[in-house]
């Protein structure tokens, strides 16, 4: 049994290095102040979902931004907002945010010339992809644009996540207490990412922790199979999102606290951002170090490389 463990930790400790291998080969070493000129200017552009809650805003989109500013003081760092109703409500409170495109047509209109694009978005979905037209629609006015990774993209960083997760938010598994992180979800294949992130807890043998979603997969169905299947007694609700927000407040302080509840099960809740702590905030930074230095290769040129390559 012990050989069985071993070959399996060797498994996935190469599956984690081959991930990151491919992950690398889609990018060049090109370190971002060696492509600039004379007069060039740099910029960092955080972009965010956004919220109207004035204090989990500071602890979360206004901390990340100001770390962001600390590890580059060679890049002139600004923030926008990518939803349009968060946008129109602070709005209504006299409080002015950018679109992504509003953010770059000004970079574009004070000089900047190169600009890295950093979102806190925690997995490839929908969000991602508007920002990725949002960028193509305004690169040709920079010389070039590099578009970051959100939290959730290499296997690296799922694993790195599911570690800071359980060293977040420790629990007395004899005691029969769980811990349930609640991310909003997608209708988009993106929704796997959440399933990784649960698989890989149970596979590093913390049973007691699972991962449900409020619009996709896993659902609330089947996080509380989960719970009834291992006899929980309590669970802990955590929010598996950026900000703390809106589903935070409703969704699950609520409604799923009370669902849970009338299973006869005793639920806390921990109303924690993801982008509240710290080590994650330390992985969308790295994202954006690892672009200072590295571009990604476009399509043409990857087919390239492989049309080179012997069969």
């Amino acid at each position: 049994m012990r050989r069985i463990s071993q070959l399996f930790v060797m498994l996935l400790t190469f599956l984690c290095v081959d991930s990151r291998a491919q992950e690398l080969a889609s990018f060049i070493d090109s370190p971002l102040e060696q492509t600039m000129g004379e007069g060039d200017k740099a910029a960092l552009l955080m972009v965010h979902f956004g919220t109207t809650f004035d204090e989990t805003r500071s602890r979360t989109i206004d901390a990340i931004n100001e770390k962001a500013r600390k590890a580059f003081p060679n890049l002139e760092v600004r923030e926008c907002y990518t939803s349009r109703i968060i946008l129109r409500r602070l709005a209504k409170k006299g409080i002015r945010k950018d679109t992504p495109i509003e953010a770059m047509m000004q970079l574009r209109a004070d000089g900047y010339t190169h600009l890295i694009v950093q979102s806190t978005n925690v997995i490839d979905g929908t969000e991602m992809e508007s920002l990725r037209r949002d960028v193509e629609r305004m690169e040709s006015f920079f010389k070039e644009v590099r578009v970051g990774q959100p939290l959730l993209y290499s296997v690296d960083d799922a694993l790195r996540v599911a570690d800071i997760l359980v060293n977040r938010h420790p629990t007395a598994e004899k005691k029969r207490e769980h811990v349930l992180f609640v991310g909003h979800g997608t209708g988009t294949p993106a929704t796997a990412l959440y399933s990784e992130i649960d698989y890989m807890l149970r596979d590093a043998g913390h049973a007691n922790y699972h991962v449900g979603t409020i619009e996709g997969y896993p659902t609330f169905e089947t996080a509380l199979r989960q719970l009834k299947a291992a006899k929980a007694k309590k669970v802990t609700l955590v929010p598996f999102m950026f900000v703390a927000g809106d589903h935070a407040a409703n969704d699950i302080s609520k409604e799923w606290k009370e669902q849970l509840e009338e299973q006869g099960l005793t639920v806390d809740l921990h109303i924690e951002g993801l982008g509240e702590v710290p080590e994650i905030q330390d992985i969308y930074i790295d994202h954006v170090r690892f672009l200072t230095t590295h571009r990604q290769r476009s399509v043409m040129e990857k087919k390239n490389i492989y049309s080179k390559q012997k069969d």
